[in-house]
């Protein structure tokens, strides 16, 4: 009996299972894109009869056909911007240091550990922590260490703590993607490790880091649980003027219209879902740009 027919039955065994688990993936695939274009399509039916600049300029309203998503639409662009500024100098700056200065020993595994551990708790955890931290003001935070209240800058501090453990890990992969014969280079013409990291390891890194930068602000505009907790208002008729005014978000704003009984109210939350979902869709798009525009110019 030759070597080649004592082995076919395994081979044939193991092109079947591969196979097999082709299809498998494929079906799910399949049921999950299926599933969307169902939701999307039930979305787009009742919501885009109701979606024009009238609907984007107004405010809230008990009247259907007064409402508006204009004080939802700017409290998520005002909360998001300063989750934006204080995540990415925070985020990064963590992962430079991880990957850079400190060591391989036992607490850089463990404050490893812990990043990875806080990109899996949920969303709410996070709303009960800025509440009491951030609203309540409990280690005193907060102007007058009494908590800022539920107000912009107590959102996008709770939304910081929610996205920073991605930002960590997507900046730390981007720059351990970076060559190490770089750095090398570097050391070798007499640079310091700093100029290292700021002049040749970061512009290298900037790409991956700005798209799960944004990815990770695309998690938090579509939160609800978090802002929630907080106490932001359902009904705000007005828009933020600044950090320490009350705000609403559009996921707020739609959580609230679905739970009212008028039918015409769940056809707005539809209109807002399609405004929510362009605005994610559009920071995907600056997402794919950035990463280029900054790959053609490293």
């Amino acid at each position: 009996m030759s070597v080649e027919s004592a082995y076919r039955p395994r081979l044939a065994y193991r092109h079947a299972v591969g196979t097999a688990f082709r299809w498998i993936t494929a079906a799910g695939a399949l049921l999950g894109i299926v599933l969307l274009a169902l939701l999307l399509t039930d979305v787009a039916r009742d919501g885009t009869r109701l979606l024009s600049w009238d609907f984007l300029n107004a405010f809230p309203s008990r009247f259907p056909e007064q409402a508006g998503f204009k004080a939802a639409l700017w409290g998520s662009i005002w909360v998001i911007g300063f989750t934006a500024l204080l995540s990415f100098p925070i985020g990064v700056g963590a992962a430079l240091y991880l990957e850079e200065y400190s060591g391989r020993g036992r607490l850089t595994r463990l404050i490893q550990l812990n990043i990875s551990n806080l990109a899996g708790v949920p969303s709410i955890v996070f709303g009960i922590l800025g509440l009491q931290l951030f609203v309540r003001g409990t280690l005193g935070f907060g102007p007058d260490l009494g908590g800022f209240g539920r107000s912009v800058i107590a959102g996008s501090l709770t939304l910081t703590l929610l996205i920073l453990p991605i930002v960590i890990v997507a900046a730390q992969e981007s720059v351990r993607a970076v060559p190490s014969s770089i750095r090398e280079a570097s050391y070798g013409v007499g640079a310091t490790r700093w100029q290292t990291v700021w002049h040749h390891v970061l512009p290298q890194a900037l790409p991956g880091i700005l798209t799960g930068m944004i990815l990770a602000l695309s998690r938090a505009i579509g939160e609800t649980a978090p802002l929630i907790m907080i106490g932001a208002l359902t009904f705000v008729a007005f828009v933020p003027e600044g950090p320490g005014d009350p705000f609403t978000a559009m996921p707020i704003q739609i959580f609230n219209w679905v739970g009212r009984p008028q039918a015409d109210f769940r056809d707005l939350a539809a209109t807002g879902i399609i405004v929510l979902l362009v605005v994610l869709l559009a920071m995907n798009a600056v997402a794919v740009y950035v990463r280029q525009r900054t790959q053609r110019n490293v």
